[in-house]
């Protein structure tokens, strides 16, 4: 008998998908001396689900290189999406960056200015062959319709890769970004969690010819997403003439209907005039059924173990409602991309290194999947699920105030994704409050504005520290924990602590503020300024400061609308849009 022939790497990536070549992009970038092995199932470019962005990956995309080579491909640019959903029920507008301001600029265009704030809406077959060419331009190895079989490991280790043909993949770290199959994941045994509350399943299509529901500059417009009584449907414009149009519901609700993926799917578009408006001269690429996936909600109980590590879906996977399943992937292989690299620098402890992965990604996730659990139990439109909606709400063990809200989503902090500014689930506080207003019929409060001093407290509060990725290096930064909550010395949260060493009075902090952002444009002050203010307002809810009423003395109003992403009406939004074009002579 032949022993099967062995190659050997120093790192092997299971997948070819925007996890993987990620991980393999910057790898190789950052310490070239590196061999990377790519293995991917199937032949490159494939179709795949998943064409909508959030910002975040633009930056990853820059860093990575291939910014050009994505905005070449000329998809549309993604401004934001529209919403039916919560309580009022009207359409609103959801925008990374002012639709009235976005100017008209040729393409392909740079990683800059505007385009700083805006995503893509892409072509997954396109998309993904764009950054596995581009992984493999810097020098990884890419095998492509190489299927493994097994993972061969001695208790938490990985020894090697067996492939279909029988051969035997060896390296030093090994990385599942293989999807929700997860191969690693189960080899290993790492359970992972379902929310029962987010079992649903997704049916989809592709549709030419299909009229785009807003115009915004070159290439300019937005997802639309529309609820009906069980469930809810997108329509993703992935370039002049395709378009991707699906349904998202719970999987019981699928399996009570009795109907087919493609009869339901027609069911609901017949039952949405907004989105069969926009098909009326389209039509279906699929020749026979359409597309459908179980679109589980998860998270994989760890990350990383002794010579191997989880991105991706494999990592865990946030309901399609907020769009972050790209941003996830694409975070998570970066994060892992780092980690890999200070591993073979050896300057930092490896189980630090392993913990921050671990603990850093899972809680970006669960984020992701709380906010989640929030849009759909704070949905009214959804008449056919309010026992659904209850169950939910019930689960998460709070009521649909924004307050009590607030708290529940809040859990475990905010400095998770970022941690120079206070964030969660892609959001920052000033929208994710008005998104509460949105579903409760409310107004948000703001913590701060209950209050005229405040005073730093790190009572009780260990030090601990977190990781800042950048260039290829990870910095750790001292922060304070206590409890669930840690307080970062970086960013806006290490300016409102200087700041707060040095005054009490909210008069002086917001002068002391003013005089920090002098340097920055006009346009942009009041956002400068209220970013600072969301800082304090975490601040406040974790813990960290104090507040104080003196009754002699005026509060802060700083509201939601002087910063944050801006979230409107569409009929306002569409007013405004008008006029900007009008003052352009469109």
């Amino acid at each position: 008998m032949v022993a099967a022939s062995t190659d050997s790497f120093d790192v092997v990536v299971i997948g070819g998908g925007p996890a993987g070549s990620t991980v393999a992009t910057l790898i190789r970038k950052y310490n070239p001396s590196l061999s990377v092995l790519v293995l991917e199932k199937e032949k490159f470019p494939r179709e795949h689900i998943g064409e909508s962005q959030l910002p975040g990956i633009s930056g990853i995309l820059n860093e990575m290189g291939v910014w050009a080579k994505v905005e070449a491909a000329d998809f549309p640019i993604k401004i934001g999406a529209s919403y039916t959903w919560g309580k009022i029920g009207d359409v609103w507008d959801f925008d990374f960056y002012p639709a009235e301001e976005f100017i008209d600029e040729p393409r392909p265009a740079r990683f800059e200015g505007q385009r700083r704030f805006t995503a893509f809406q892409v072509e997954r077959s396109t998309y993904d062959d764009i950054l596995l060419r581009h992984a493999e331009s810097l020098g990884a190895v890419v095998r492509e319709e190489t299927q493994v079989r097994e993972i061969l490991h001695e208790g938490d280790r990985i020894t090697g890769l067996k492939l279909d043909s029988g051969e035997i993949i060896t390296a030093r770290w090994y990385i599942d970004a293989s999807g929700h199959v997860g191969l690693i994941r189960r080899a290993m045994g790492v359970e992972s969690e379902v929310p029962p509350d987010l079992m649903n399943i997704a049916v989809w299509d592709y549709y030419d010819n299909a009229e785009w529901k807003i115009k915004i500059g070159v290439g300019g417009t937005r997802v639309q997403v529309r609820s009906l009584p069980y469930g809810w449907i997108w329509f993703i414009p992935m370039g002049p003439t395709k378009s991707s149009v699906g349904l998202v519901c719970p999987s019981s609700y699928y399996k009570e209907s009795g109907l087919t993926p493609k009869e339901l799917l027609h069911k609901a578009l017949s039952e949405q005039p907004e989105i069969s408006a926009l098909l009326a001269t389209a039509r279906s690429t699929t020749d026979h059924d359409v597309r459908s996936t179980k679109n589980w909600s998860n998270l994989s109980d760890r990350l990383a173990g002794e010579n191997w590590w989880l991105c991706g879906e494999s990592a865990g996977f946030a309901d399609p409602i907020l769009a972050a399943g790209m941003t996830l992937a694409h975070t998570s292989a970066r994060d892992v991309a780092y980690s890999i690299l200070e591993m073979e620098r050896g300057e930092l402890d490896p189980k630090w290194l392993r913990t921050r992965y671990d603990e850093k990604n899972r809680l970006n996730i669960q984020q992701h999947i709380r906010f989640a659990q929030y849009w759909y139990a704070a949905n009214s439109c959804f008449t056919d699920l309010q026992s659904y909606c209850t169950q939910i709400a019930k689960d998460a063990g709070f009521k649909l105030k924004p307050s009590e809200a607030w708290r529940w989503l809040a859990q475990g902090g905010f400095a998770t994704e970022t941690i120079d500014r206070a964030s969660f689930g892609s959001f920052d506080i000033g929208s994710s409050k008005q998104v509460m207003e949105r579903f409760s019929g409310a107004a948000p409060e703001y913590e701060f504005g209950k209050y005229n001093q405040f005073k730093l407290n790190i009572l009780g509060a260990k030090e601990c520290f977190l990781g800042d990725l950048k260039d290829g290096r990870i910095t750790r930064i001292k922060c304070w924990q206590r409890g669930v909550h840690v307080l970062p010395t970086a960013g806006y949260y290490l300016a409102m602590i200087e700041i707060l060493k040095k005054f009490t009075d909210v008069k002086d902090i917001l002068h002391e503020v003013q005089k920090r952002v002098v340097m920055v444009p006009e346009g942009g002050k009041a956002s400068e300024i209220f970013t600072h203010f969301q800082a304090l307002e975490a601040m406040l809810l974790d813990g960290w400061v104090t507040g104080k009423l003196n009754p002699k003395k005026t509060t802060l109003n700083i509201s939601q609308s002087s910063g944050g992403r801006l979230i409107r009406s569409t009929e306002e939004g569409e007013r405004v849009l008008k006029a900007a074009q009008e003052r352009r002579g469109h």
